[in-house]
């Protein structure tokens, strides 16, 4: 079974074209090597994918025939993510809600006048 195709059926991707994006992109690897689309798949190889700045790693255990519900995933394959890989995301996220929502843009002028007097006050 091709890369692109397993990584769509064992849902780590929603389109089987995302995974296609990401194999060219070089953010999956098979056993240490970047991988083609194309490139085949067997059982008890070891891929590597970057998605969502997290590195997971899987083993893969069968392949699947089709796309698989979300309950029958870990039939196909053993996940061997580390659990420092999902904290580094959940910091970077609490980090993240220091600065401005996204979307709000520049400081209005309203904004700019509370800023100025805020320091106004202080001096």
């Amino acid at each position: 079974m091709r890369i692109d195709k397993y990584l769509w059926s064992v849902r780590y991707y929603k389109t089987r074209s995302l995974a296609t994006q990401a194999c060219k992109k070089g953010q999956v690897k098979i056993n240490e090597a970047v991988a083609k689309p194309s490139r085949e798949v067997y059982p008890t190889d070891e891929i590597q994918l970057r998605k969502n700045q997290i590195t997971y790693s899987l083993t893969v255990n069968d392949l699947p025939p089709n796309r698989v519900g979300a309950k029958l995933v870990d039939i196909y394959r053993t996940d061997t993510t580390p659990k420092e890989a999902f904290e580094a995301q959940e910091l970077l996220k609490y980090s993240k809600d220091y600065y401005r929502k996204k979307g709000t843009g520049r400081p209005t002028k309203k904004d700019r006048r509370d800023i100025d007097s805020f320091y106004d006050e202080e001096e």
